[in-house]
Order: structure tokens, then sequence, then C-alpha cells
């Protein structure tokens, strides 16, 4: 494989895992190991949930690097997973560029869940989570249209290109909204019970629990990035909620 053609792999694939959700540590050491099996060049990767540097010195002292930045990032571990399977396969064995570019293009090109597949997924959520915090049954069966409402405004706010902070806010204030009509009409018994419940769809956990692990691991930088990314998710979701309960009192 020539140094380019590995300098491009090893970008793409480090990209993919960043746009998946991976936490840093995991996609150096992806990218690192993957360079490593290929050639026997020394690789060096920095990155960041917003960028990937990667550079590679052959055994003749010749240095390429190329750098990329990143824009759009989700969560989707199912995605991670198969690159770090793809990833040890190349580990265990020699591997053509056009096999790795055709295994690569594969698990980038495999379709997400549909989206009727993810408004069942939030309305699960909402449902089960307002029992879970002390709603009654008929919160919880409002909570199924609550969680349906914030998974379409969400789906609808990206694809016109929102940011993650306008999208939490405008899917937590329908939610709540839609949770204090339903008290009003006297169709459900809680508003905090139901709020919550469909929240915990949108919380970020996950934007969580990788910025502790990165700070833990010594990336500061890529931990503090994350951390900042997942307070403001959390101050969105409570702005918009806090709004549309404002609005909903002076009706």
């Amino acid at each position: 494989m020539e140094q380019t053609e590995l300098l491009n792999l090893s970008v793409e694939l480090g990209c993919s895992l960043l746009k998946s959700g991976a936490e840093t540590y995991r996609v150096e050491e992806s990218v690192m190991r993957f360079a490593t099996a290929c050639r026997k060049d020394t690789p060096s990767v920095f990155a960041v949930p917003t960028c990937i540097i990667v550079s590679l010195t052959d055994e003749e002292g010749k240095t390429v690097t190329q750098s990329r930045r990143l824009h759009n990032r989700t969560v989707d571990l199912d995605r991670i997973d198969q690159l770090n399977n793809f990833c040890r396969k190349v580990c265990t064995g020699p591997i053509s560029a056009q096999e790795a570019w055709s295994e690569l293009t594969a698990i980038q090109e495999r379709r997400p869940y549909s989206m009727p597949m993810k408004v069942l997924g939030f309305m699960l959520i909402s449902f089960s989570f307002t029992l879970f915090f002390g709603g009654t049954l008929r919160d919880a069966l409002f909570s199924l249209i609550m969680g349906a409402a914030a998974e379409l405004a969400v789906y609808a706010m990206e694809h016109w290109g929102a940011n993650g902070v306008l999208v939490n806010l405008v899917a937590s204030g329908l939610a709540a909204g839609l949770a204090a009509l339903a008290v009003d009409l006297g169709i459900a018994n809680n508003v905090d019970k139901m709020v919550i419940g469909t929240f915990m769809a949108l919380v970020p956990g996950v934007a969580l629990t990788n910025a502790m692990r990165d700070i833990m691991a010594g990336d500061y930088l890529a931990g503090q990035t994350r951390l900042t990314e997942a307070l403001l998710t959390a101050a969105a979701l409570a702005l918009g909620a806090g709004a549309a309960l404002s609005i909903a009192r002076l009706f």
C-alpha cells in the first residue's frame, strides 16, 4: 500500500469513528494500529471531536500529513463496533488498498435505522421512563405522543441543518408545551413526570460519559470540548422546557 493511499485511508477511518461518537483515545489508537499494520511507517495521530491530524513517516524519513475538519457528529455505537472490527481484521492479516476502501465504504454507507423505527424508539423511551419516575398510566400513554413529536422535531431541524443547541431547544419546548396542554385539558396528570420521561431520549448521556473518559485518559482538550457540548445540550433542554411552560402559564 502506498504511503499516500494509507494516509487517506487512515484519515477516513479516524473521521468515521469521530463522526460516530467514538472516544478520542479509541480514534487515535485505532488509526495508529491500522497504519502500523499496513506499512512499517511511524504514525502520529492527533484527534479532537472537531478535527483529526494524521502524519506518516517512512523508513527514509519522508513524512506526509493530512488534517480534516469535522462539523457534524452523532452517536452510532453499531458503526463504531463495525469500524473496530474492520481495524482488528486489518491487524490480523494483509489487505490491499482496494479491499480496505471497499470495506470502509460499505460500513459508512450502511443504512441507519429508519425514521419510523426512531420514532418508535423515542415513544417507548418516553413511555417507560414516565412510568419509572412515578407518572400515571395516563401520563405514560400521552408521553407516547410527546416522544413521537420530539423525534419528528429533531428530524426536521437536523434536515434543515440546524445546530444541536437549536435542535434540542425546539424539541424540548415542543414536548413541554404538549405536556402542559395535556394537563390543562385533563388528559394527563403530571407535567413534570412526562417532561422528564421524554427528556431521557434527549439528554447527552453518551457525550458526558465520553467527556469524563477523555479527561481521565489525559485528553483534556477533547474532554473539555465534549463536556462543553453536553452542557450546552442540557442547557438547551432546560431553556426550551422552561420557555414552553412559562408561556403555558400565561394562557
